[in-house]
Parts: C-alpha cells; structure tokens; sequence
C-alpha cells in the first residue's frame, strides 16, 4: 500500500504543480487514498522532496534531481543572457560579461567542467578562465560559446 501510495504521488507532483501537503491529501483522496497529514509528511520525507519556485512564482514539490535540473537550466539561461564576448590569449579565455554578472557566469563555467579548465577569476564584467593549453583554450573557447547558444 505504502509503494502503491508513493508512486501515485509522484505521479500526481509530475502532473501537476502541488503547492501543500492539503493539496497533495486532497489528490491522492480523489485517487482513493484515505491519508491523514501525517502519513503524508512521512512519505514526502522519505521521497525526498523539495519544494522550489514554480514558473507562476508559487511553490511546487520536486524530486531533489529535478530541483537540480532546474538549476542547471538557470545556470545556462544565466550564462546565455549575460556575456558579450568570449575570446582566447594564448592559454586564457578572456570572456566579457555584462556589468555585475561576471561571477554568476564564472560560477556556471566551474561548474560545466570543461575538459582543461583549472579555474576562473571573476571580476565585475570580465572572467580569466585559465586553462591548462593553448589547444584546451580553444576548445574550451568552443564549449563556452556553445552554453551561450543553449
């Protein structure tokens, strides 16, 4: 009952947005499920779910992969919306950000992992992403424009 229960939940919260557990009671009631609140604080908790910002400004639960997913997306819109430019220096890509967004995107280029990137250094609308070859630079010059296309 228990399994049965908590795949229908997750079934509902990803067909769906479900603000609160009243909201979440009331569906899985009209699938047949007598819960109490309690029942269903135990089963979010053992599922796992967050709670993150829906698209309408509410509240809605996910499964932690998806609030990372989510992340991810804003982390590339971010990126996308935000430089100017992306150019190579020998071993160094020099990207050119609007003013205040440079350790935002420095922090979506980190964590991207770009094959031959040792780090980044951000200063107001100018990132120095060292890299560890002329050749790696370049690539990663290439991977850089292509999360800006994204």
């Amino acid at each position: 009952m228990k399994s049965r229960r908590q795949n229908v939940i997750l079934s509902i919260i990803e067909s769906r947005d479900v603000e609160t557990q009243e909201e979440l009671i009331d569906a899985l009631r009209s699938e047949g499920f007598n819960v109490t609140q309690a029942t269903v604080s135990r089963d979010i908790r053992e599922l796992k779910l967050t709670k993150v910002t829906a698209e309408n400004g509410k509240y809605k639960y996910v499964l932690p992969g998806v609030k990372k997913a989510m992340a991810r997306s804003h982390v590339y819109s971010t990126i996308s919306a935000s430089v100017i430019s992306v150019e190579c220096a020998m071993n160094t890509v020099v990207i050119k950000t609007y003013p205040g967004m440079a350790p935002a995107v420095a922090t979506g280029i980190d964590s991207h992992a770009i094959e031959g990137v040792v780090g980044c250094i951000a200063g107001d609308d100018t990132i120095f992403v060292a890299v560890d070859s002329i050749e790696n630079a370049n690539n990663a010059r290439r991977e850089i424009r292509k999360l800006i296309e994204a």
